[in-house]
């Protein structure tokens, strides 16, 4: 949920209701992250957790990103912007938010677009800190279980925005969905599992702890909360028939991402190279002109499969809900289990 739609208020309020709210550090200076932090502990006490991207180690195509530069020009006079200058070896500040998070001793952090190494979750382990890796794939939950990690996030390609796979390639957009790739880490690795993409309701809730999940993560489902940073427009859009499909894009980061089909990803999506964060940088002005504007055709419109189920309730409310729904399902689920197929009212 980085970009803005993760705030400090969303994260507290989560928190409070019982729910487990993540911060999100990607594209935050460390500084701006401290302020976060100090905000969602001011607002509650309970455990929260705080997301951090890997650093990309992938090559780019100069070549590429200078084509794409080009084609991009028109949308730079579109909205009266210079297209984003992308700094050389950035790290998003890696190594200073590793810094701030073990000083702060933050109850939990996630890792997402690659494994942090043993030596980075030994850090975190000797303040106390769990560390969660995010995988797309079995063999990356192998990579996150060698490394020490406490906690896997399993994401599924229903998820909304950036796929967290190791490599940016965009072959990782697509894949094994949600069930079925639960079932695949489940038998890769001895690790609780907390599962994510497109879960927009209790019952999606109920149907992955039966799966083998531990724990669900929703992000689509709170971009619509008053807690949540997303634009308006976003939020309007989640609901608009005009932005009905979800597509798996490189056009606005340079990294599969999913996101309302709007213009911007008709018109570039199979332009765009893969070379993150590069792409994201160069695109950067184009999305907040288009915000500015209030033109969902230009912004990064990051959501789920499931994003027309997205439901307008403050976040302590939705996690409520969440949790009421998915007690229903469970109790109608183990209802269905004790009845014989065809003979209704007889037990097993």
């Amino acid at each position: 949920m980085a970009g803005g739609a993760s705030t400090p208020a969303l994260v507290g309020e989560v928190s409070a209701a019982g729910g487990l709210g993540f911060l999100a550090a990607g594209y935050r200076s460390p500084a701006d992250l401290r302020a976060d932090l100090v905000q969602v502990r001011a607002r509650t006490g309970a455990l929260f957790g705080v997301n951090v991207f890997v650093p990309a180690t992938s090559a780019t195509d100069p070549v590429a990103l200078d084509r794409y530069r080009l084609a991009l020009a028109g949308e730079a006079q579109r909205y009266g912007v210079t297209l984003g200058d992308p700094p050389v070896g950035d790290t998003d500040g890696w190594e200073e938010k590793l810094a701030l998070l073990v000083e702060e001793r933050v109850p939990l952090v996630s890792f997402t677009f690659g494994c942090p190494s043993p030596s980075v979750v030994d850090r975190f382990h000797e303040v106390g800190t769990a560390v969660v890796g995010t995988v797309t794939s079995a063999d990356e939950a192998r990579a996150c279980s060698r490394a020490g990690v406490d906690v896997l996030v399993v994401q599924g390609p229903e998820a909304g925005g950036h796929r967290a796979s190791f490599t940016p390639e965009p072959s990782q957009g697509n894949g094994v969905g949600l069930l079925p790739l639960l079932a695949e880490v489940r038998d890769a690795v001895d690790l609780d599992l907390i599962a994510a993409g497109g879960i927009m309701d209790g019952g999606a809730v109920a149907a992955v702890l039966a799966a083998g999940a531990g724990a669900a993560q929703l992000g689509t489902a709170f971009l619509r909360t008053p807690e949540s940073g997303a634009h308006p427009r976003h939020q309007a859009a989640l609901v608009d028939p005009r932005f009905s499909s979800t597509s798996v894009t490189l056009a606005f980061s340079g990294r599969p991402a999913r996101g309302l089909t709007n213009r911007f990803i008709r018109e570039y999506g199979n332009t765009a190279p893969s070379a993150y964060p590069q792409v994201h940088h160069l695109t950067v002005p184009i999305r907040k002109a288009a915000a500015a504007a209030g033109d969902p055709d230009g912004m990064a419109l990051w959501a789920g499969q499931g994003h027309r189920f997205t439901r307008d309730l403050p976040a302590r409310r939705l996690v409520e809900v969440l949790a009421a729904e998915a007690a229903e399902a469970a109790v109608l689920t183990a209802g269905r289990l004790r009845r014989v197929p065809g003979q209704p009212g007889e037990s097993r």
